[in-house]
């Protein structure tokens, strides 16, 4: 919690003065008695009051006292509200080491159901557009809120070709930039960059990256898979006779690194599916949305008043006047 006007907050310095005037108080009251009548008369003289009871109304009265200061403070809370106009762009690798089965069921189908919890979790209002890529990007969906076309896109994603990821920052990038401006300004955009191997084509994805960041448009890379991947492919292409052989496809999380640090971005990575899907939910959920302070000023001015009745009440209940 923080403080729209925290200086306010010295007045809670009356509170232990007013323990002090009451503690006070009580002890002069005392010793009042005690002069006025002999100690086997007090009890017909000065009637005990009662003992505990009658101190409840001052804790109530100093807990309405802290609470109106507080509220002159006007304390404030944080919370997360959709970001408005937010685009995001969900960039997939497709390409043929996609089919590893080192993450199950296998690499592409982790990151369809991946993007699935992504498009879950970001807020309604946000647009979000998918895009597949291999050695050539190609855009399933350009940023929108219909949450059906989306799905309906991820559900296209085919695994074939080789992976050029700088390629598909810079498609993303255009995408991104051809949203209207609103009140002078392009709306906060992002990219999410999931791929598991390193870029074998096209434009340099660091260079692709900082091109992004001078756009204001952060990448977010997610490298899928463990050292161990490996898929089966035609030893010879052109003679399908002649077998097949194993290909190691272990992920660069180094390369994704350079990516998310030239763009102003975060790099994650996922071995298995379910860490794939948790790193999806949570940039879904900081993406989509932004902090701000709200006001809950009212909630401690209504606290406050309600405990000045109460102990007033309860001042007249116990001992007959308020304090």
């Amino acid at each position: 919690m923080s403080f729209g006007q925290p200086f306010f907050l010295l007045a809670l310095l009356v509170v232990p003065a007013l323990v002090v005037g009451y503690l006070t108080l009580q002890r002069d009251r005392a010793r009042a008695a005690a002069a006025f009548a002999a100690p086997r008369m007090a009890a017909s003289v000065a009637p005990q009051r009662p003992r505990w009871r009658r101190h409840v109304p001052l804790l109530a009265f100093l807990l309405a006292v802290t609470a109106l200061v507080v509220a002159l403070a006007q304390p404030q809370k944080t919370v997360a509200v959709p970001v408005e106009h937010a685009q995001i762009m969900l960039l997939t690798d497709v390409s043929g080491s996609m089919l590893a089965t080192d993450v199950r069921p296998n690499r592409l189908v982790a990151a369809r159901r991946a993007g699935q919890a992504f498009i879950d979790k970001v807020p309604k209002r946000v647009n979000v557009g998918i895009e597949a890529f291999n050695q050539v990007p190609q855009v399933l969906a350009n940023p929108t809120t219909d949450r059906d076309a989306l799905a309906s896109a991820l559900g296209r994603l085919s695994s074939s070709g080789g992976t050029a990821t700088g390629e598909a920052i810079v498609t993303a990038t255009r995408v991104l930039q051809q949203a209207p401006a609103q009140d002078g300004r392009k709306p906060p955009s992002a990219i999410v960059l999931l791929t598991d191997g390193v870029s074998v084509k096209g434009v340099d994805p660091v260079a692709a990256a900082q091109a992004a960041a001078r756009l204001r448009i952060p990448v977010y890379t997610v490298t899928l898979g463990t050292p161990g991947g490996t898929i089966t492919v035609l030893r010879d292409p052109r003679h399908p006779a002649a077998g097949t052989v194993t290909k190691p496809v272990p992920p660069d999380p180094a390369s994704l690194e350079r990516v998310a640090q030239a763009s102003g971005g975060k790099a994650y990575s996922a071995e298995t599916a379910g860490d794939l899907s948790d790193v999806y939910q949570r940039l879904g959920s900081q993406l989509g949305t932004k902090k701000e302070p709200r006001q809950i000023t009212a909630g401690f001015a209504g606290l406050g008043l309600v405990l000045l009745g109460l102990g007033a009440a309860l001042s007249l209940r116990f001992t007959g006047r308020l304090i």
